[in-house]
């Protein structure tokens, strides 16, 4: 593991990035024995600090959950991070295209939990029994760590390269549909970009969220009731750029849109 004070150099780094909107040289070329649990760690680090500043956790993204994603990155594992309250807005929002860095789109579905999920053994059924809405969702990525040759240590301790979400559309039960099945269409300006099926993300979004919650119980740390999250996306992310409005069709689940000011 690295010393605790690597870890708080490293999480102090990422978040005057953060507030400035700024980029940080590769982690791993400064330090090469650098673990995932280390990069976890400066992660809780930064989160702890975030809300300690008042930052309101409200749920957990998770990333790198699909073929697709795991090709566009080089990344074969998936990984996760935190959703703080200034990180959610509604449907339709005109977002500060400054406000990220190397901004990108995914399309997801987002879980509200009705119930808490801890431990070791949580499976899809618990999943989907503590569930109490499934939404369609844009992730906005913001990286804060440079891009090119980034490994997932440098990705998890860069908070999973999450920016912020879009919550929209029609909010449906788990028990209502097929998840696998949930499709979406994602247009940049009117244009059709990309699409995908949410079994692309392990092959069921439940099972991701499932998957999160173990591995939040390696960390002594668990999803609560009332948490949001993110389980994946199922298309490639897309490059945005200011003035850039974005929609993702969901079908009989309805649109997510925003556009970037």
């Amino acid at each position: 593991m690295l010393p605790p004070e690597d870890i708080a150099t490293i999480a102090d780094e990422l978040a005057r990035a953060e507030q400035d909107r700024t980029m940080v040289p590769r982690l791993t070329v400064r330090h090469p024995d650098m673990t995932v649990e280390d990069s976890y760690a400066v992660q809780a680090e930064w989160r702890r600090r975030g809300q300690a500043a008042g930052r309101r956790l409200v749920g957990r993204k998770i990333g790198l959950t699909s073929k697709v994603m795991q090709a566009a990155t080089g990344i074969t594992e998936p990984d996760y991070g935190a959703i703080f309250d200034d990180m959610v807005f509604e449907n339709g929002s005109v977002i500060e295209f400054d406000r990220f860095s190397n901004v990108r789109i995914e399309v997801e579905l987002a879980f509200v939990l009705s119930d808490d999920l801890e431990g070791a053994d949580v499976t899809v059924f618990d999943v989907l029994r503590a569930t109490e809405f499934v939404v369609p969702a844009l992730e906005i990525l913001s990286s804060r760590i440079e891009m090119e040759g980034r490994t997932i240590v440098d990705t998890i301790s860069d908070n999973a390269a999450m920016g912020a979400m879009v919550y929209g559309g029609n909010p449906v039960r788990p028990h209502d549909l097929d998840l696998r099945w949930v499709s979406a269409l994602l247009y940049r300006n009117e244009t059709i970009e990309e699409s995908g099926v949410a079994a692309a993300v392990l092959n069921n979004p439940a099972l991701s969220v499932a998957w999160l919650a173990r591995k939040l119980a390696s960390h002594d740390d668990k999803l609560s009731a009332g948490d949001i999250i993110l389980a994946g996306s199922f298309t490639r992310p897309m490059w945005v750029h200011r003035g850039d409005t974005i929609l993702a069709d969901y079908n009989e689940m309805g649109t997510v849109t925003c556009r970037f000011a």
